[in-house]
């Protein structure tokens, strides 16, 4: 089982990867292609409007051909992405390249976490979806360290996007050696392969488990019903919700702007890469730890102590800006504060609950909406953060702090699903 978690979650390291790598890249992409301002946001945009174009219809592709097929096209589009976007010296080429990848990054998003949720045990679900969340973070640490390697050396910036193609390939050839979901195979009506899978990786009582799983889609059969429908109701709250949370604390707005922001303070004013590669692992080891202890702990435990803590370090900083003074490393710290709580709760568990609180028949329809809500607050935010700071740090930090504040309530209300198994969370959670 930790092997298929393994294969599985390099789709989430191809995620953070990609997601991560054009930082070393962007200034002489602007210098290349002799951008102006604006087509040069649109253009490092273009991979994060694929992101959000993917995670809205690989969906149903993931219901007709598999989750393993799926995740077998995403890995080569990862790789063609790499090589195109890195190897053809010319912008439209590049733009592309660049919204294939993204298309690959949404997707990835959707399948991989349902992949893993659907074949993992319950009792060891929480941690093994949680290794695709580690597997973002590490990925986005490794292309910062590619990044700061590379810089220096002639073409490096095409050598920073291609160096992608390695894990993309490992990534495509692992998977022909991992299983089918066998919930998903279930559904297909091919049992007996869905119970070989099961014997392999469950080392529960497989026949208790295939039979709640022909329970739960049967109580749904033909009735072709919409992920929309009344009884889903609080399984796409919980979705909204998280995915809100997520993003609107301010994860993403950091990460891309960390140098900007820890400048202020007049520290490490020289080597904007190495100040990424700070803030990364930072959110590599905290995210390991929260990976660690999330079966232990429960899901609204480490909600409620991480959003303690992010509107603790907030506040620190709307507080700086507010006055005007960051002595010393007063940015860097309270930024290191915030990732780090940030990881251990938010971070580690959006994926894990996403997977968890959807039906098998709509599990892919619910992992969409989650990553779409995601994926759409992380563009708009990304988009006008850098406006918003010019306005006035304090107010963008501020609202930061209100949106953690906000998701120790949600904490609260949360319904903990650690040690069940997927078709005992739908009964709680599926009312009809």
């Amino acid at each position: 089982m930790f092997g298929v978690s393994f294969v599985a979650s390099l789709g989430g390291l191809l995620f953070g990867f990609d997601t991560a790598v054009i930082s070393g890249a962007e200034k002489q992409i602007q210098e290349i292609f002799c951008l102006s301002d604006f087509a040069h946001g649109f253009t490092i945009a273009s991979a994060l409007i694929g992101t959000i174009i993917g995670a809205l219809f690989c969906g149903k592709p993931a219901e007709k051909f598999g989750r393993l097929k799926s995740q077998k096209v995403i890995a080569a589009m990862y790789l063609v992405s790499a090589v195109g976007s890195g190897a053809i010296v010319n912008w439209y080429s590049f733009m592309f390249f660049r919204f294939l990848g993204g298309l690959a990054v949404g997707s990835s998003s959707v399948v991989g976490p349902m992949y893993i949720a659907e074949i993992s045990p319950s009792r060891w679900r929480g941690r093994f979806v949680a290794f695709f969340q580690f597997n973002i973070v590490l990925g986005i640490v490794l292309a910062y360290f590619t990044n700061y390697w590379i810089a220096g050396m002639p073409n490096d910036w095409q050598l920073m996007i291609i160096s992608e193609a390695v894990p993309a390939l490992l990534f495509l050839v692992l998977l022909f050696f991992v299983p089918e979901s066998p919930r998903w195979l279930v559904k297909q009506g091919r049992e007996s392969e869905a119970r070989e899978i099961f014997n392999r990786t469950s080392g529960t009582d497989v026949e208790e488990e295939l039979a709640a799983i022909r329970e739960s889609l049967g109580a749904t059969a033909g009735k072709g019903t919409s992920i929309f429908a009344k009884k889903y109701r609080k399984p796409l709250a919980i979705a909204f919700l998280i995915a809100t949370f997520n993003q609107l604390s301010g994860i993403n707005a950091i990460l891309y702007y960390a140098p900007r922001l820890i400048e202020t303070s007049g520290v490490f004013r020289e080597g904007a890469m190495l100040q990424s590669v700070i803030i990364g692992l930072t959110n590599l080891c905290f995210t390991m730890l929260g990976m660690a202890i999330i079966d232990k702990v429960g899901r609204k435990k480490l909600i409620a102590s991480g959003a303690l803590g992010m509107v603790v370090c907030q506040a620190l900083v709307a507080r700086g800006f507010a006055i005007g003074s960051f002595q010393g490393y007063y940015m860097l710290l309270c930024l290191m504060g915030y990732v780090a709580f940030f990881a251990l709760s938010l971070g580690a568990t959006i994926w894990v609950v996403i997977s968890e609180v959807f039906p098998t028949d709509v599990r892919s329809g619910g992992q969409v909406f989650g990553s779409m809500t995601h994926w759409v607050w992380s563009a708009l935010l990304t988009w006008i953060f850098p406006l918003c700071l010019n306005i006035g740090g304090e107010y963008i930090f501020s609202f930061f702090t209100v949106i953690a504040g906000l998701s120790l309530i949600f904490a609260l209300w949360l319904p903990e699903t650690r040690g069940k198994s997927l078709e005992q969370i739908q009964k709680e959670l599926v009312k009809e």
